[in-house]
């Protein structure tokens, strides 16, 4: 007799007595049900978020007046010029100095799933290198209300699983050991959420 056949021996031995293992559902709750774009902005404002109902022909002004006069925001090189305040700059590989020197970021989102009020970014042109609205304080996101999607099961089934994806649940937090909540520490302290008109 072989080791081998020595050591599934004992293996088969040993697990002899053990019992039947039941089968595990798996009637998750399926993607599909229609998404609630109030209950993605209570649950924003849940997580600190700020919440701005505004035009498409609005955003560049609204960007302009959260920031203030002079504020340098960030953009990825995709995003709408129409979206853009007077002075934004492009990131085009900028070094992280430069990019956490900006007042703010403004990007587009891939997704946003209402139950959890969370917003989804993939990368993409319009939205961006992760490190760009990871390092400056302030990150405003404009969203289309067909975005929003019910469930975590209906985000995932419109994403890419091969993109890089970074899921946003208010501004960045953490708590000590003694539950004080500390902002800021991993990402910007404030998000603005602009939701467009459907």
């Amino acid at each position: 007799m072989s080791s081998r056949e020595l050591i599934l021996g004992r293996v088969r031995a040993a697990l002899r007595d053990a019992p039947v293992v039941a089968e595990v559902p798996r009637d998750y709750r399926p993607a599909g049900r229609s998404a609630d774009v109030e209950v993605l902005i209570d649950r924003l404002v849940d997580y600190k978020a700020e919440v701005h109902r505004v035009s498409e022909a609005e955003v560049a002004a609204t960007v302009a007046e959260l920031v203030g006069e002079g504020g340098a925001v960030l953009v990825p090189p995709g995003l709408p010029q129409a979206w853009r305040p007077a002075g934004a700059f492009a990131d085009d590989d900028l070094a992280p100095d430069r990019i956490a020197a900006a007042d703010a970021v403004l990007t587009a989102a891939a997704v946003a799933v209402a139950e959890t009020g969370t917003i989804v970014l993939d990368a993409s042109p319009d939205q961006g290198r992760r490190i760009i609205t990871l390092l400056p304080d302030v990150h405003i996101c404009v969203l289309r209300p067909e975005q929003v999607v019910a469930a975590v099961p209906d985000a995932v089934a419109r994403l890419d699983p091969r993109r890089p994806l970074t899921w946003i649940s208010g501004p960045s937090a953490t708590s000590d050991i003694e539950l004080n909540r500390v902002e800021g520490v991993h990402g910007p302290r404030h998000l603005h959420v602009l939701l467009l008109p459907g």
